[in-house]
Parts: C-alpha cells; structure tokens; sequence
C-alpha cells in the first residue's frame, strides 16, 4: 500500500472561510475535476450521480511496464458528505496498457483556505497464469 496525495488543479469550486470569525459553513470537498499527484499522474473526475457515483480518467506518470502508457477509465462512488465535509471515496482503475486493475480508496480533506487534498491508498492485482502464482499478483 502507498499513500498518494493529489492537489486539484482546476475543477469544481475554489471554496475559502474568511479570517477571523464566521458564519459560513465548512467547506465541503467536490472530488469533479482534474486532480495530479506529486509523481505527475493525472486524473480527471466527472461530477457526482444522484447516487454518490462517478466516473472519470486516469493518465499514470509511473508504470512497471514497457508497453506506452494510455489513459485508463476508472469507476467510483463516495459515501455521503457528513458534516465536515471530508468524505471518504473509492475507485477502480482498468489499466488500458496492462493485465492489471487498481482499486483506491481514500478521503478528502479541505484546509481552513479551502484547498482540497485527496489521501489515498491502492492495491494493484495483475493478471497472473495459474491460481499458483497468485501470491505475486497484489501489490
């Protein structure tokens, strides 16, 4: 497991509470949008469904293959937004370049200036030949 932190680059609203006192609600997270990483992949998020779902694109800047490296879609859904905010999230990316598929899982964060942050953690299950070799297929 490795834990990413991806900043948003563009996308949904820039949200921010004023100095000092205030009556304005916490800021909550909008995971649309395009989001990078600070190892340059980039994902690029659609808006929520009705039921917390979303879809979206995932360009990797990093790969144990040679083959060239492709956008990959991904798969996802978010609990619902409690109080704070700060919900958490899941995904699944079909890598179009490889016999693998990643699954994250994380949470959204927002500081006091509204900026958002994404933590993460992945497993990542390649396609082995036999059952025998499933012990190195998950990293």
């Amino acid at each position: 497991r490795a834990s990413l932190k991806y900043c948003k680059l563009e996308g949904g609203p820039w949200l921010g509470t004023a100095q000092g006192a205030s009556t304005t609600p916490a800021p909550q997270c909008d995971l649309q949008g395009l989001w990078r990483n600070e190892l340059g992949s980039n994902m690029t998020l659609s808006a929520l469904d009705a039921s917390g779902t979303f879809s979206g694109s995932y360009h990797t800047a990093v790969t144990a293959t040679n083959k060239q490296i492709l956008v990959s879609p991904l798969q996802g859904a978010q609990q619902y937004t409690g109080a704070k905010g700060q919900p958490t999230f899941g995904f699944t990316v079909q890598w179009q370049f490889a016999d693998s598929t990643t699954a994250f899982v994380g949470q959204c964060f927002v500081d006091r200036r509204g900026k958002e942050t994404l933590e993460t953690a992945w497993l990542l299950r390649e396609e082995v030949p036999s059952r025998r070799d499933s012990w190195k297929a998950t990293r």
